[in-house]
């Protein structure tokens, strides 16, 4: 417990799933913690449910791929708890088809949430970081970002471009004590795993040496230890929570 203690961490995507998961399990961390989620029912919903446990959340509603939307989130952050220290780019959407059915729409759907959305988030998040004087990005990408996917072209090109945004903000931000890892999640159960059919999950948890599917708490605790300083001297980094499925 307190491994976040006075810390104001913003996760987006955190009305369900996995940004759910690690914003309950921040809090009870000690942190104070800014709900950002698109889905603004389910969102004050969570808010009133952490409130009541004795955590102190903000929900805030958001559209990543809108810079308006962040840059208003951002402002509603600071008046409310009057710094940032950590930033989890959790948000994400999937329109998977394969190439030779992908519509320009869903390709542009994904990159904008999946990808400018980060671009987005983190840049207006970076001078209150720099305020600080130390500072976390967590950014989740994922096996099929590393790896590839079929029918994922959308998905995939997002999630290897978070590579590289780590890399590069890794190298440029350092020099500020701000570090930047990422979280490579593999097949997880989430909303977006509900529709796959049985004998899909069934061929993939078979894949995987750990046995099983990963948990959103199995991804939580990786974001806990990038944003923890425990991590202090890990930067440019991508952990792999995927059971092993891609050694």
């Amino acid at each position: 417990m307190g491994r976040l203690g006075n810390k104001v961490a913003i996760i987006t995507g955190s009305a369900n799933g996995i940004g759910l998961e690690a914003a309950t399990l921040f809090a009870e961390e000690g942190a104070r913690v800014v709900l950002a989620d698109f889905d603004a029912e389910t969102g004050k919903n969570r808010e009133e449910v952490l409130k009541s446990e004795g955590h102190d959340v903000l929900f805030v509603q958001v559209n990543v791929a809108d810079r308006a939307s962040v840059d208003a989130m951002v402002k509603e952050a600071i008046d409310a708890f009057g710094k940032i220290d950590i930033l989890v780019n959790n948000a994400g959407i999937t329109r998977d088809a394969m190439l030779s059915k992908m519509t320009v729409e869903q390709f542009e759907q994904v990159i904008d949430v999946n990808l400018k959305g980060v671009f987005h988030c983190t840049q207006a998040v970076l001078p209150h970081l720099i305020e600080s004087g130390k500072g976390k990005v967590i950014n989740t990408s994922s096996v099929s970002g590393a790896y590839g996917n079929v029918g994922q072209s959308n998905y995939a090109a997002a999630k290897a471009g978070l590579i590289g945004l780590t890399k590069t903000w890794a190298k440029e931000l350092g020099r500020k004590n701000i570090n930047v890892n990422a979280v490579a999640p593999g097949f997880t159960e989430t909303s977006m795993v509900e529709s796959v059919p049985d004998h899909v999950i069934e061929s993939l948890v078979k894949q995987v040496p750990m046995g099983r599917l990963g948990k959103p708490t199995d991804i939580a605790n990786a974001y806990l230890y990038l944003a923890s300083e425990e991590s202090d001297y890990v930067n440019g980094h991508v952990l792999h929570v995927d059971g092993g499925i891609m050694m």
